[in-house]
């Protein structure tokens, strides 16, 4: 399959694992306040009985949540379908990968 080919037919499967990876995320966003707020929603920022700490740590904490899942999800896809193609589905070229000495 040729890179553009490979590209195309990723965008439709992209945008399902978004979704899905969105759900995800949000289901571990859900689970991880009950054990930290104490309340199984997680506060609004137009609610006036939370306070501002409350609020902001809840935003920044669904945020980086997403943010993980939507980059682990979005990573093993293209690895997959680099792994299935031989293209890497995002690039024009396949990635390479630098040597980092420890």
């Amino acid at each position: 399959m040729s890179g553009v080919a490979v590209r195309l037919a990723y965008k439709p499967v992209g945008m399902v694992l978004g979704v899905a990876a969105s759900a995800a995320s949000a289901a571990i966003f859900r689970q991880i306040w009950k054990r930290i707020g104490g309340t199984d929603d997680a506060p609004e920022a137009h609610d006036p009985t939370r306070d501002w700490a409350e609020v902001l740590l809840a935003a920044a904490l669904q945020g980086a949540i997403y943010a993980l899942v939507r980059a682990a999800v979005d990573r093993a896809a293209a690895a997959g379908v680099a792994r299935a193609t031989g293209d890497w589905p995002t690039r024009d070229r396949k990635p390479t990968r630098v040597k980092v000495p420890i």
